[in-house]
């Protein structure tokens, strides 16, 4: 791609996110969404092979349909209580549509089966950012909308944990995978955003941190599959030993960072007398344990013949700078003694 071109449309995606983000009037929130939703289809479209071209029609297809369903639910609210206000969504029924468009945008459940397809046929890269990037303004969003009735992101939130651990258990594409974890992680996010908005941030921001490092780990392997793990061994040894903790991190398993937002989201929960689907959400984790285990058992217990072909990977420079990874491998790992800290933070 056209470096000028490539600068272009990154400007293009940090604008609209930008725009959304500060706007309070919805003509401007929707017209930021679609000039990131704009922005990025030439990103994904950029290899042309059919795969990539597949899911930049469907990716297409449903940001459109959710920024309509937007438009058409912030105009009906205009025309019920005189308001383009974000924070003065007050009707029921247009709170409700601009809701599911947002859980549509994002990929929550039941409105989750796009975004693994998506993410499939798409380079490491680029599905590192609609994973995390392209998440942000319909995030930001849905904090502003507070939705009057609790139940429809507590059973969306419920049933992303179950659906995103679920899904993942019979997967051998790792973009699917982590498709499938970015599904759970949004379950919990959503799970405590009318409770708690400034915790349900910070695990906004913890799961970028993990997972911008599980993908530049995959990245630095060229892995796109469980097979192809095996033999990380040879191309990045020290990587290859930490990778696995990063893994058990997006689990949630103590002492690592990932703990840390669940640990929070649970203690919340049940402060609000919903010990139940507190339980239920912590059940689901376990699901998503076992598929982050496969990860972890194919690239350390799982070892790839020992040829001079195999072996030579290790001793050539890697074309991917190494900052970048360490910086959130190093987030992803060692956050959690600092979490009253990084909880008064976020709480400011």
């Amino acid at each position: 791609m056209n470096p000028y071109v490539f600068i272009a449309l990154v400007f293009g995606l940090a604008g609209g996110t930008s725009i959304t983000a500060t706007s309070s009037h919805w003509l401007l929130a929707w017209m930021g969404l679609e000039m990131g939703t704009l922005a990025i289809i030439p990103l994904m479209a950029q290899h042309h092979h059919p795969r990539a071209v597949e899911a930049t029609t469907k990716y297409f297809l449903t940001q459109a349909t959710a920024a309509a369903m937007l438009l058409f639910a912030s105009t009906t609210n205009a025309w019920f209580t005189g308001q383009w206000e974000i924070s003065q969504m007050t009707h029921p029924l247009p709170t409700m549509m601009i809701t599911m468009a947002l859980a549509l945008k994002i990929g929550l459940a039941p409105l989750h089966t796009w975004l693994p397809e998506v993410l499939q046929g798409l380079s490491l890269t680029t599905a590192l950012i609609l994973s995390t990037w392209q998440k942000l303004a319909p995030f930001i969003l849905l904090l502003q909308v507070n939705p009057t009735n609790p139940t429809i992101l507590i059973t969306m939130g419920v049933a992303s944990t179950i659906i995103g651990g679920w899904g993942g258990l019979n997967q051998t594409q790792l973009r699917k995978l982590l498709a499938y974890s970015s599904i759970a992680h949004l379950g919990w996010m959503v799970l405590v955003m009318q409770f708690s908005p400034s915790l349900s941030l910070l695990t906004l921001t913890i799961y970028f941190t993990m997972t911008f490092s599980a993908f530049l780990t995959f990245k630095l392997n060229n892995s796109t599959n469980i097979n192809s793990l095996a033999i990380s061994w040879a191309k990045a040894p020290v990587v290859t030993a930490l990778t696995p903790l990063v893994l058990l991190s997006l689990a949630g398993l103590p002492p690592l960072t990932g703990f840390m937002p669940k640990w929070l989201i649970l203690q919340e929960l049940t402060k609000q007398s919903l010990a139940p689907v507190a339980t239920l959400v912590a059940l689901s984790a376990l699901l998503s344990l076992y598929f982050y285990l496969r990860l972890a058992h194919a690239m350390t217990l799982t070892t790839s013949p020992n040829n001079l072909t195999g072996l030579a990977p290790w001793r050539l420079d890697p074309a991917q700078t190494a900052t970048p990874l360490a910086i959130s491998t190093t987030g992803t790992l060692t956050l959690l003694p600092v979490t009253p800290a990084t909880s008064a933070l976020f709480a400011l």
